[in-house]
């Protein structure tokens, strides 16, 4: 019987459980059985492994998080702690390996492809859509979601006592996430890494809107955003612009929690039968992505190689819509 392993990697996201069941039973519908590893990389280092049979992901779909738990492992991240790494992976006599996990974690299970006998391949999770291969990663959609709920919370909050609210949101290097929940929410204002903040002309769109008689705003900011943060970005707005009572939020690792929707969980099952699909066509060194709604398999390294192509476009649209 063939057995191959799977593992989850990097941050959480919502999904991941549903790639996990997906697999699992696509495996077991192949006579083949399935080895977990638990947290991660760090986890191949340590031995950490279980059992997965169809019971184990029974009533998992809907859950957040990962069964299999995750961590970042620095060990890993070594020359010395990769070559362990392989050779704990070898010897575990897997026909293959199914890695979930963002585009640094997928940069290590290419790294790791080359040094191991197991074949390796990839499946696409994360917050910010910030992988290569695939028009959305696992968690995207839901977590946009997540921050769409909480900024339709605040705005009414915000029309309620007049005032101005920056909502800080993840994405340290891309600001997808977002673009995306900041133009779905009509903010007046999306600050993104990719684009150079300039505060003076948000400050005078600010006025502006105030002078057509808008008592309340949203601005929607990355966490990466080149002006400091959102903190920052209201101090500053506080000394150019009067007339508005300025309040902060921070999301933070709600994001990344909570069931995942419809579409993370269609496309995590699709990604993860696909994955054992590819084992079994003997392929290695690959990963899954979806792109225009098929289901592409391509090389591992696209995940970090090739990043999602950033759309201003779209940042122009969301300030056009909202003034």
């Amino acid at each position: 019987m063939q057995r191959i392993g799977v593992l989850t990697s990097g941050g959480d996201c919502p999904g991941l459980n549903a790639a996990i069941r997906a697999i699992v039973r696509s495996a077991i519908a192949l006579g083949w059985s399935v080895t977990g590893i638990r947290h991660g990389y760090e986890g191949l280092l340590r031995g950490e492994v279980v059992p997965l049979d169809a019971a184990a992901v029974s009533g998992i779909i809907n859950r957040g998080g990962t069964m299999l738990h995750t961590a970042r492992s620095s060990e890993f991240e070594t020359s010395e702690g990769m070559k362990r790494a392989a050779a704990a992976l070898d010897q575990l006599g897997l026909a293959g390996l199914l890695v979930l996990g963002g585009n640094g974690s997928l940069r290590g299970a290419w790294e790791l492809s080359k040094l191991a006998r197991t074949p390796i391949v990839g499946i696409p999770k994360s917050i910010d859509n910030d992988v290569g291969g695939t028009d959305c990663a696992i968690g995207f959609d839901t977590a946009v979601n997540t921050v769409l709920e909480a900024i339709d919370r605040i705005r009414d909050t915000a029309t309620s006592h007049d005032r101005l609210f920056l909502v800080e949101v993840m994405g340290r290097k891309n600001g997808y996430l977002a673009l995306a929940a900041g133009l779905a929410a009509g903010a007046e204002e999306v600050l993104v890494p990719e684009v150079p903040t300039d505060l003076d002309a948000v400050c005078r769109r600010l006025e502006e809107g105030k002078r057509r008689g808008k008592r309340s705003s949203i601005i929607v900011v990355a966490e990466g955003d080149d002006a400091g943060g959102a903190f920052a970005i209201a101090e500053a707005i506080a000394k150019r612009v009067s007339g508005y009572e300025i309040r902060v939020s921070v999301l933070g690792h709600q994001q990344r929690g909570g069931a995942p929707t419809a579409f993370d969980r269609l496309l995590a099952s699709r990604l993860g039968a696909a994955a054992v699909n590819v084992l079994k066509g003997g392929q290695r060194g690959k990963m899954i992505g979806l792109i225009h709604d098929e289901v592409v398999v391509s090389d591992l390294e696209r995940a970090w190689r090739e990043m999602p192509r950033f759309r201003p476009e779209l940042v122009t649209l969301a300030s056009v819509l909202a003034s």
